[in-house]
């Protein structure tokens, strides 16, 4: 045998090896479904990211140069000297410990890729450290920020082919399939999913199989939604359902994902009659529904609750979007003087003083008159704002975790993305009708929550001193959509007597959050202090594991009497019309 012929032989990898090597590695894969699942986006952005605003503000890097000639010079003399520190060796730059993106030892142990990645960190440093000096006014500074970090993001080495070491390593390993797999799933991509990278697999995952399985009827059905009456698992139920209101910007099954994490399963444990809204998915032609119709709907499913249980009143639960919607509905009642009609309420990750929360968000950069005026009229144009639209702008907020991570798992590495049920469901969206969504971008320019009278429904004005209802409130430490401070703005707006829990976890994290996760924890008090750090500070030691029991136990008291479980659903005026999930979430 020829050296040539025993050289090759030996370069090549095994069938062993490069089995081994296609494999996806799980650590990476779990990692991904971590950063994902924290920032689905479950309440979307109603704005787009215009390219003329996005232009607009990169300008602010050079108006901040011209306002700040020698600050720009003293840190553009500062990576020069870090440059030198580089190459000589002697730069002690490292990244963050929690960065994920250059964990591997190589990044440390190759000095090219040291050298590369410190001067990465070093302009990544004096870029930001000049914006945070420079004469800039707040709002430009802000946006100078934003800018800045979205290029940082980009032109960071680990998402090239040539200088991400795990890459390197695995196209050597499997003989370049790696990436040619890759290629293949970024044509795919630009193909299919307008040029992003697809953040899961969601071919395991089908509804009402797998997924949305909770044992239920529908009990109603008319042009805009359907109400699911779910079975109840207990010998007995309490006398006053529970009727919910999900986001119209996502489907219901979130709280139904599999049994061991479903909410809904839960409250069937719980005692407790429960009807969720199931939204229809909008098209062109139901561009007319507004937030007076979607309020309205509520007022249909109330009635129906009401009637099948035969109780004069009920419970109702309001999640993100929903919740603004529950408030228009309360809202309207107490204007009418049936406010009676419900008595206590849950709102989980909600804002209703919508403003003030956006001022703490990225999100808050987008909403000027002009952008909502612009976005407004492309709804408009199309009759809908879909929710893939919604999902890339919420992509581009967060890039290093719902784009770039992808980016390397499944075009550097060749691997295919996660198999994820929260993930499956972030990626089922929704269409919002061009009313809705101008309905929605009114309430942040008119936060007519706070300001009585700023909003008018069915012919009512909306004043929410005038809703007197309990009031029970869930808020997520690292909830970048609806921040946890804006969430105890809603509980106080139902006064002291409101109950606040703050849940240490993401949007839909601190929603979808059982019993059993050792790393929960939450905190809960009543929303007696004006200022939620307050409140936080004077809330008592923090509760370990999750907040659903805690849930359990407050709307137990507030749900009236025991009664045998009934062993039907429906009535005789509201007969079963097909299992649940029902055919509106089926609707793509």
């Amino acid at each position: 045998m020829s050296r040539s012929t025993r050289k090759s032989e030996t370069a090549r990898p095994s069938p062993r090896a490069r089995k081994q090597a296609d494999r996806p590695d799980n650590t990476q894969q779990q990692a991904l479904i971590g950063a994902a699942a924290n920032h689905t986006p479950a309440a979307n952005p109603l704005v787009s990211m215009r390219p003329a605003d996005l232009a607009s503000w990169a300008g602010c890097l050079l108006k901040a140069v011209g306002k700040s000639p020698l600050k720009a010079g003293a840190h553009a003399g500062g990576y020069l000297n870090s440059l030198r520190s580089i190459a000589s060796g002697r730069s002690c730059i490292a990244p963050d410990p929690k960065d994920k993106r250059f964990t591997d030892p190589a990044w440390q142990s190759n000095a090219f890729l040291r050298a590369l990645l410190q001067s990465y960190l070093a302009g990544q440093r004096e870029l930001t450290g000049f914006i945070e000096a420079s004469d800039l006014a707040p709002q430009d500074k802000s946006r100078a920020r934003f800018i800045a970090a979205l290029l940082a993001d980009a032109l960071a080495p680990s998402n090239s082919p040539l200088t991400n070491p795990a890459a390197l390593r695995k196209m050597v390993d499997t003989g370049g399939m790696s990436l040619a797999r890759g290629v293949g799933q970024f044509g795919h991509d630009i193909l299919n999913n307008r040029g992003l990278p697809r953040q899961v697999d969601s071919a395991p995952f089908k509804v009402g199989e797998n997924i949305a399985t909770a044992k239920g009827e529908v009990v109603f059905r008319n042009e805009m939604f359907e109400l699911l009456q779910f079975a109840p698992t207990t010998e007995r139920v309490y006398a006053r359902p529970l009727v919910m209101s999900p986001p119209q910007i996502n489907k219901y099954y979130a709280i139904d994902l599999s049994p061991e994490k479903s909410l809904i399963k839960w409250i069937q444990d719980s005692g407790v009659s429960l009807f969720v809204i199931s939204w229809r998915n909008p098209s062109r032609e139901h561009r007319d529904w507004g937030l007076a119709d979607y309020a309205l709907c509520l007022d249909q499913a109330v009635d129906v609750a009401r009637s099948i249980t035969r109780s004069p009143d009920v419970n109702m639960w309001g999640s993100c979007s929903g919740g603004i919607t529950l408030a228009a509905y309360l809202g309207w009642l107490a204007a009418r003087g049936e406010g009676r009609k419900v008595a206590n309420t849950c709102w989980a990750v909600c804002v209703l003083d919508m403003p003030s929360a956006l001022d703490d968000t990225d999100l808050g950069l987008f909403n000027t008159p002009a952008a909502l005026r612009a976005a407004k009229a492309s709804s408009r144009r199309k009759g809908v704002l879909s929710g893939q639209d919604m999902a890339r702008m919420f992509a581009w907020m967060r890039p290093n975790d719902l784009i770039w991570s992808y980016w390397v798992n499944n075009y550097l590495l060749g691997n295919k993305p996660p198999a994820f049920d929260i993930l499956a469901w972030n990626n089922d969206t929704t269409r919002l009708p061009a009313q809705l969504h101008a309905d929605y971008l009114d309430l942040i320019q008119q936060n007519p929550y706070v300001n009585p009278g700023a909003l008018e429904i069915a012919g009512e004005l909306i004043d929410m001193r005038q809703v007197q209802v309990g009031a029970y409130v869930v808020g997520g430490t690292t909830d970048h959509i609806t921040p946890w401070q804006g969430c105890y703005g809603t509980a106080r707006l139902f006064g002291e007597d409101a109950t606040y829990v703050l849940s240490n976890a993401g949007h839909l994290q601190s929603l979808v959050n059982p019993p059993g996760n050792p790393k929960s924890f939450y905190y809960a008090a009543p929303a007696t202090a004006e200022a939620p750090e307050a409140w936080l500070q004077n809330a008592g030691e923090r509760q370990q594991g999750s907040w659903w029991p805690h849930w359990r136990e407050w709307i137990g008291q507030r749900s009236g009497d025991s009664r045998v479980a009934p062993k039907k659903l429906g009535s005789r005026n509201y007969r079963p019309l097909g299992p649940a999930p029902g055919t509106y979430v089926m609707a793509r």
